[in-house]
């Protein structure tokens, strides 16, 4: 069931693997009780959530667990809230899903969760004080024990969006590249050679000016890129409409932007968050947003490894405080029905298994010509996205290229790249 990421698409050989290309996901969030269900996990809610993904066709999830559950004391990990997480990917076994396990949460839907020891009179900076940076790393570890040997484990990520916890963590790029490889080689102690080791971050990390996690960090360090090419990042969806070819071409997009930043040219990337949030995305419109993102990247980029919609299931509006579209992002609603998106994706994603796509090279590349300081250049609203949005929509196929790299032309032809241009 598991898939190696050395091939194109981070999978198994075709004769192991029905889908030799492409993973179709969701991040699992729980119908009951979101993720304040880990304080009372019940499997056969778990089990009901699951067979529903899997009922979508679907064939993998992402999951979560709570930090301050998991590791209530510097030196304590709760081995009953490691079994509750070893338990979830059993059960996600059953319903014939692969797994991700995401390590330290850390940032969740705008709540964040840290233990009790990183604050108040304890504060400690989670990304520079070594004795919290070394905690971390031993949490990652002690998944890593626990779940390696789950056939289902597709592998351990660092932690969801852990730079939304700059605001209260000051940190330098230097200072988040040492967290990152530290927690890095934790991770991977443990997990066999075809498992992944990630990390994740929200779109600030490519669009965002002097932001300390860097494209670098994120395109260089782990074993594939994440992207999370959000509709609501710069204002894209109301600045040009949800039915605009800058909102159904974004995770296209993202997944372009992040293959110019790798030193690879074929390292694998992976849209591992995007979603249809009301209002940016009007629930008449989600059905056809979630069908032309999944195309345009799955169609157009030969890096993807995979598309993971956020999310499984809405919150439900018993819960107080959520931010308006974290209670109408899921494929299914609170009471577990399944939405028109969701028919949607399953339509979408049997189509692209049916005809497995192959993208053609993109021999054409904008040259993107920015700094950390000018790197919203590249976001939305930017000089840059829109011409390469312009582009796009004219029907060219543009590929990114940086600068520093327009000249190199073993690196172009390896991209199979024949023709450079730049901004007008």
């Amino acid at each position: 069931m598991i898939h190696s990421p050395t091939t194109r698409a981070g999978c198994a050989r075709p004769e192991e693997d029905p889908i030799p290309t492409l993973r179709f996901g969701v991040n699992y969030t729980p119908r009951h009780g979101w993720f304040h269900s880990w304080h009372d996990f019940d499997p056969a809610h778990a089990r009901e959530d699951l067979a529903q993904i899997a009922g979508l066709g679907l064939d993998h999830v992402r999951v979560f667990h709570l930090w301050p559950l998991l590791q209530p004391n510097r030196t304590l990990i709760r081995t009953a809230a490691v079994d509750q997480l070893a338990q979830l990917v059993d059960l996600a076994a059953e319903a014939g899903l692969d797994v991700l396990v995401d390590g330290v949460q850390g940032h969740l839907s705008s709540f964040d969760f840290y233990p009790e020891w990183t604050r108040s009179w304890h504060h400690r900076n989670v990304f520079t004080d070594p004795e919290a940076v070394t905690a971390q790393a031993e949490l990652m570890r002690t998944l890593g024990r626990a779940l390696a040997g789950r056939p289902n484990l597709i592998g351990l990520q660092l932690g969801n969006e852990l730079n939304n916890l700059v605001e209260h963590n000051p940190v330098t790029a230097d200072q988040v590249d040492h967290y990152l490889d530290t927690l890095l080689a934790a991770t991977r102690e443990h997990l066999p050679a075809d498992r992944l080791a990630t990390h994740s971050a929200y779109d600030a990390a490519w669009y965002g000016d002097d932001h300390p996690f860097t494209p670098e960090a994120s395109a260089h360090k782990g074993d594939l890129t994440t992207v999370h090419p959000w509709v609501f990042s710069g204002d894209c969806a109301r600045r040009y409409g949800p039915r605009s070819p800058q909102v159904l071409h974004l995770a296209e997009y993202g997944t372009e932007l992040a293959t110019a930043y790798a030193v690879d040219p074929a390292r694998p990337v992976w849209v591992q968050e995007t979603g249809a949030p009301e209002p940016h995305i009007p629930a008449a419109d989600a059905p056809e947003f979630a069908r032309a993102t999944v195309r345009n990247a799955a169609l157009g980029c030969a890096n993807l490894w995979g598309v993971t919609w956020w999310c499984s299931h809405d919150v439900d509006r018993s819960l107080a405080d959520y931010p308006e579209l974290e209670y109408t992002l899921g494929l299914f609603d609170s009471a577990g029905r399944a939405k028109p998106i969701a028919e949607a994706l399953a339509a979408t994603v049997a189509e692209l298994r049916a005809e497995p796509p192959s993208p053609a090279p993109r021999e054409t590349a904008l040259v993107l010509d920015c700094t950390p300081a000018t790197r919203s250049v590249s976001g939305p609203g930017g000089a840059y996205f829109e011409e390469w949005m312009r582009l796009r929509a004219e029907g060219a196929r543009p590929a990114v290229v940086l600068a520093a790299r327009a000249d190199d032309g073993e690196y172009l032809a390896a991209r199979g790249i024949k023709e450079v241009v730049r901004l007008p």
